[in-house]
């Protein structure tokens, strides 16, 4: 005997799996365990009790034989027991019709067959594993915290709200047995859930860091699990194929059935010629279990009926329907997160499914397929992460002695910033989709913000804040529609740093066409690619002191736009490709510094009209390719610091030096071979560079300049330093590196503000000078 137990395993699924049976499902398993039971007991009854007996039938033709003469007949016609079983297994085999000797194995099997049609998606390797996953991530889902704080903050209730009701859940779980509350949960409304997850799971306060941690990698695990379920229907394809199967086998048992079952019958007629053996050919039958098996065999059929007419009823809400598209509008409306996506082929399918079994979990899982939520979700991380304490241990004080945070690659601007009051200057590079809150407001004293590669939008008193109180803004992007549009209303906005690739018709026409409404605008600077200066940057000449262009080698041209920038005090056009000194420049007629680094200048003999730039006092004609000094130098009186470093100069006119007011004078990194004696008369210099040259020999002259506090000499051909140095009693830097020195003179030690850490020179050089100059100069 086989017991029923048996046969579990063409219907055992994980328990996990129940979530995606629907009712019909359920039903038509219940039906196959009652089916199943009839084809068992049928069986057992073929084993265990005689199938059917027989005895034999006197026919006419027997009778007349029996009646003539000289026929002798056996006057006992009782046959031994071994004739009986024989004549029973003999007619049982002939004379039964099949159906009746077969019918409880038939049903054994078309049951078998039907528990494995509806089980088989469980079990087919490309459906199991898809299954398994889905079905993973959606107890994490529905169990997560995030879930309960997700749908409980849309719920529109307040904290005082959400503790009393925790209070009163606490209350009941005291009184309530875990399988009522259970039971209780499931037979819920949707229009009560939000209430229901607020009582029965922790406030959103509740939720930890380990807790937030795991949401976020549930949110990564739903993306990819829905790019990959998404692709393809075969778990649809599948489910279908079982149902067909089901209405099929349904139809088939229910033709033939119907036919047969009127075939079992009690009494059976008998015909075998084994009359030589027995002395009979014809028997008369019954068979035992006749009705016993038509009665089970009615029952069945309406059984099999009920299993068709719901496998049909299946059929119709599988073809009927679109159940390869999943819209969340009902959740959308319900929870107000407008922004959970409808999905497609087998994720729609299952969620179809497990709408069958509990709407609840489909909507706690569309809690993870919103955008917003996991935003929300790395917030919460982020203020985890990133306390007002440790934001404050990253605190340090920068060029323009502010205090400063940076931040670097985040997922988000976490809240606890704005508890960092003393902050003054903000620094965000590399985060995107950045929304400033209104809470930005509590930062008083935040003056600068610096956005690298980083889009940040701002809510809108945040934009009302930053109009009135940002001075300072530094941005670089790759696009220039990275650039943030409220930039432009910033009214307070004193210094501006743009950095980042531009094409020229942008540049002209929306970049900086807005600058205009920067009423405060002192400084702007723009590292790009202009082709021309825009027409905008003169809009906002009335009242811009700084104007810095660093071009990265793209050619700048037209500049007659700078006549009209009268109030310019500092402008540097840096690789902007420029062979000659734009006259443009000399117009500018409060110019107090000129910066014209890593350009194409090689002759600069338009140095002439800067007699008339009263103001003049810094001018840098750095990086370029200019090859002398022209004579006109001479006329530039009002300077006072002149580069001309990174050049091919070989000889320094004497009228150079008859720029008196000059404190600066950087030669280095030229072909200069002499050093004419006229330097004397800088008798205010402070800063002479002539590293990197050809000098061969210095001028006495040199060392009567005794203001000077750096002289770098470094690079040259020099031999001898003479003992005059002695008269730069101030000099604190010196650089000796990379010349032909034997010894140093003593005289050194007459310079008392040189010590050894600002005395550039080799160890064994330094070594010549007497120990007591030596043990003055490491004297701190």
């Amino acid at each position: 005997m086989i017991p029923v137990t048996e046969f579990r395993q063409f219907s055992e699924q994980q328990p996990a799996f129940r979530v995606l049976k629907p009712w019909w499902d359920v039903f038509t398993d219940y039906l196959s365990v009652v089916m199943l039971m009839i084809g068992v007991f049928g069986c057992t009854l073929q084993v265990m009790q005689d199938k059917i007996i027989c005895l034999p039938q006197r026919t006419a033709a027997s009778n007349q034989t029996a009646a003539l003469p000289n026929r002798t007949e056996p006057e006992d016609t009782d046959l031994d027991l071994q004739q009986y079983s024989f004549i029973n297994q003999m007619c049982y085999e002939k004379a039964l019709h099949w159906y009746a000797k077969y019918f409880p194995y038939l049903v054994l099997i078309h049951t078998v067959i039907f528990m494995v049609c509806s089980n088989f998606w469980f079990k087919f390797p490309g459906s199991s594993s898809k299954i398994e996953h889905f079905i993973s991530i959606l107890g994490k889902c529905f169990d997560s915290p995030w879930t309960t704080r997700a749908l409980s903050e849309v719920s529109g209730e307040n904290p005082e709200e959400k503790d009393h009701q925790k209070l009163s859940a606490s209350r009941c779980s005291i009184s309530v047995a875990p399988e009522e509350k259970v039971t209780l949960e499931k037979t819920q409304s949707l229009r009560s859930i939000p209430e229901k997850i607020v009582v029965d799971k922790p406030t959103a306060s509740a939720m930890d860091k380990k807790e937030g941690e795991q949401a976020k990698a549930l949110f990564e695990k739903v993306k990819k699990f829905r790019l990959h379920v998404e692709e393809g229907d075969i778990l649809y394809i599948m489910y279908v194929r079982q149902t067909v199967v089901k209405v099929f086998k349904f139809l088939l048992i229910l033709a033939y059935n119907s036919i047969l079952v009127s075939e079992v019958q009690i009494t059976v007629k008998c015909h075998v010629d084994i009359q030589d053996m027995t002395g009979y050919e014809d028997f008369s039958c019954n068979h035992t279990m006749a009705h016993l098996f038509s009665k089970l065999s009615y029952c069945y059929l309406c059984f099999v009926a009920v299993y068709g007419l719901t496998s049909l009823y299946t059929s119709y809400w599988l073809f009927y329907r679109s159940l390869k598209e999943y819209s969340f509008e009902y959740v959308r409306q319900e929870t107000g997160i407008d922004d959970i996506p409808d999905v497609k082929n087998d994720f729609a399918f299952m969620l179809h499914m497990i709408d069958q079994y509990d709407p609840l979990y489909s909507k706690r899982f569309a809690v993870f397929l919103s955008e917003v939520s996991e935003n929300k979700l790395k917030q919460l991380n982020l203020n985890h992460e990133w306390t007002a304490e440790k934001l404050r241990q990253r605190l340090v004080t920068n060029a323009h002695n502010r205090l400063e945070l940076q931040l670097f690659m985040l997922s988000g601007l976490p809240d606890t910033i704005f508890e960092v009051t003393e902050l003054q200057s903000l620094k965000l590079e590399i985060l995107y989709n950045v929304t400033m809150p209104a809470s930005v407001s509590k930062l008083e004293d935040l003056q600068e913000l610096s956005l690298y590669q980083c889009c940040l939008k701002l809510h809108t008193t945040a934009t009302s804040f930053l109009k009135e109180n940002l001075k300072v803004l530094r941005v670089k992007f790759d696009d220039s529609r990275e650039l943030p549009g409220w930039l432009y209303g910033l009214r307070s906005l004193e210094e501006l740093y743009l950095t980042g690739s531009l094409s020229s018709d942008v540049s002209k026409n929306v970049v900086l066409e807005s600058l205009r409404e920067l009423k405060c605008l002192k400084a702007l600077t723009l590292k790009s690619n202009l082709a021309k200066i825009p027409q905008s940057i003169v809009d906002v000449s009335s009242h811009l002191l700084r104007l810095y262009l660093y071009n990265d080698g793209t050619r700048l041209v037209m500049l007659n736009n700078l006549k009209k920038m009268v109030n310019l005090t500092e402008l540097e056009l840096v690789r902007c490709d420029l062979e000659r000194i734009p006259h443009a420049i000399f117009s500018l007629s409060n110019l107090q510094g000129l910066d014209l680094k890593e350009n194409n200048l090689r002759s600069v003999e338009e140095i002439v009209s800067f007699q008339h730039l009263r103001k003049l006092t810094c001018l840098k004609l750095w990086y370029n390719s200019i090859t002398y000094i022209p004579e006109h130098i001479k006329k530039l009186g009002s300077l006072e610091r002149l580069y001309f470093s990174h050049n091919k100069i070989e000889v320094l006119p004497s009228h150079l030096f008859l720029c008196n007011k000059l404190r600066c004078l950087d030669l280095s990194n030229n072909d200069i071979r002499f050093i004419p004696p006229e330097i004397g008369v800088l008798q205010s210099l402070l800063y002479f560079s002539v590293n990197c040259n050809k000098i061969e020999n210095l001028p006495d002259e040199l060392f009567f300049c005794k203001k000077l506090k750096t002289l770098k000499l470094g690079n040259n051909a020099l031999s001898l330093l003479s003992p005059k140095v002695a008269y730069l009693a101030l000099l604190a830097h010196l650089e000796l590196k990379g010349n032909h020195f034997e010894a140093l003179p003593a005289e050194l030690g007459g310079c008392r503000a040189l010590k050894r850490s600002g005395l550039q020179v080799e160890d064994t050089l330094f070594e010549t000078l007497p120990s007591e100059v030596r043990a003055q100069m490491k004297t701190e």
